[in-house]
């Protein structure tokens, strides 16, 4: 008789259990180290476990090279923390994304975000040759072909197929309309069960793109909130992330404030209070400050998911020394 394969690794399923059952999602992202000591970004990740019900794992977020997002997944996944495995196609072609698609599966991954992935010349290595293989659609046709037990060329897997719950990036704010609509059918076509969105600061078109495309769609969309800790960064992204504007007023907002940081934690805030009615979840984004999302959560009214002694749930970490800066 053969005996079943043991599974060598735990799996998480709370993220899509919960994205299917309709619950309000909340998500938030952490980097991988540029470098070989994964402690900060596990560090960061526990903070977030008891709010969230997965943590994404970014892969070369604007072409920035950093530790392989898989790997700091299971470095997650082995200290129970669920994983969104996020996974691009500027560095590889289908036979690697296949091989780490089936990798991931083995190392008891399931949440996988699909990224076309930022051009190569935004990063820190940009003499380095783009890929580009697939691109987000076709990366969601390749997963949903391995979980049905055959690979892009329509060959049997005879080791069994995958179990994977494939998501998308997707930018309410896109000037186009129609090449929104557009993408995101395709990629709801091709298999995504969940969007995660860019940083939103015009949730008039959120509203408008939840109701007139997102909603009739059935999938769980997650509207990025991110932490804006100045003036001076909210200039930054305004020049340097392209599809990004943050509004004169809130700009304003965080230039006369006293304390720019506790100000952007309530813009955050309030921002997480509006994208509640519209979303079925929020993703949280707070780049070298990742310690404070619990608190900008609690100051929108989210209760984490774990129960924590009552000191923690308000202010429930205190920044870390040395490690973290403020932009």
């Amino acid at each position: 008789m053969q005996q079943a394969t043991p599974q060598l690794t735990p799996q998480l399923t709370v993220f899509r259990e919960a994205a299917l059952s309709g619950d309000f999602l909340v998500t938030a992202e952490v980097m991988p180290p540029k470098g070989g000591d994964p402690g900060h970004m596990v560090a960061m990740a526990e903070v977030l476990k008891p709010w969230t019900h997965g943590v994404n794992i970014t892969d070369g977020s604007r072409a920035v090279l950093r530790m392989s997002s898989l790997a700091a997944a299971v470095l997650l996944l082995q200290r129970g923390i669920e994983p969104i495995y996020q996974l691009t196609c500027r560095d590889r072609n289908r036979i690697a994304l296949q091989g780490d698609l089936m990798g991931a599966h083995a190392l008891g991954i399931r949440n996988v975000l699909v990224l076309t992935g930022d051009p190569v010349k935004a990063g820190d290595q940009p003499d380095a040759k783009a890929v580009y293989d697939f691109e987000s659609v076709r990366l969601l046709t390749a997963i949903a072909k391995l979980n049905g037990g055959e690979d892009w060329q329509g060959r049997s897997l005879p080791d069994g197929p995958t179990d994977l719950f494939p998501g998308a990036a997707v930018d309410p704010q896109l000037k186009s309309w129609s090449a929104l609509q557009r993408r995101f059918e395709k990629k709801v076509a091709a298999g995504a069960e969940f969007f995660q969105s860019q940083l939103i600061s015009d949730f008039d078109r959120l509203a408008a793109f939840m109701d007139k495309i997102a909603v009739p769609s059935g999938k769980p969309v997650l509207a990025g909130i991110f932490l804006l800790k100045s003036a001076k960064n909210a200039l930054f992204l305004n020049r340097r992330v392209p599809g990004v504007t943050i509004p004169d007023a809130t700009i304003e907002r965080l230039a006369q404030a006293s304390d720019p940081l506790r100000e952007g934690m309530a813009i955050a805030a309030e921002q997480v209070q509006m994208a509640r009615k519209m979303c079925q979840g929020v993703h949280m984004m707070a780049v070298r400050r990742e310690d404070l999302i619990p608190e900008i959560l609690a100051m929108a009214g989210i209760q984490p998911m774990v129960a924590l002694p009552p000191l923690s749930r308000a202010k429930s970490t205190q920044p870390l020394p040395s490690t973290m800066s403020v932009v």
